[in-house]
């Protein structure tokens, strides 16, 4: 079973970048579709992007298409989330996911997870 740990949360201002990590344990790791979600405060939690298995396909949430992007490396256990031209909105936690499976195009809903990690804060100042 993979259990993923976060890394690289913090504080940024409008227009900058972040990168968050996610280290996964277990042997299945290259052959498991990674996802991130986050949570603002007072709000569900939400889709940001999702990878498959081989890095073959990505899909993202309309509101990080062109600023996030996902990326893994299968020899490290390591998905990340490159955060380019942050905004204030993109304030929440930021929780990476072990997919159940991935369907290329669509947004991964929160049925589809079947483990979280603990959780990153990303704060974005105006």
């Amino acid at each position: 079973q993979v259990q993923p740990v976060e890394s690289g949360g913090g504080l940024a201002q409008a227009g900058g970048s972040l990168k968050l990590s996610c280290a996964a344990s277990g042997r299945t790791f290259s052959s498991t579709p990674m996802g991130w979600f986050r949570q603002a405060p007072g709000k569900e939690r939400e889709f940001v992007a999702a990878i498959s298995w081989s890095s073959s396909s990505t899909s993202y949430a309309d509101s990080v298409k062109g600023r996030f992007t996902i990326s893994r490396d299968d020899a490290k256990n390591t998905v990340y989330l490159q955060m380019n031209n942050l905004k204030p909105a993109d304030t929440a936690d930021y929780y990476c996911a072990v997919l159940r499976y991935y369907i290329a195009g669509q947004a991964m809903t929160i049925s589809g997870v079947s483990s979280w990690g603990q959780g990153t804060q990303v704060t974005v100042s105006s």
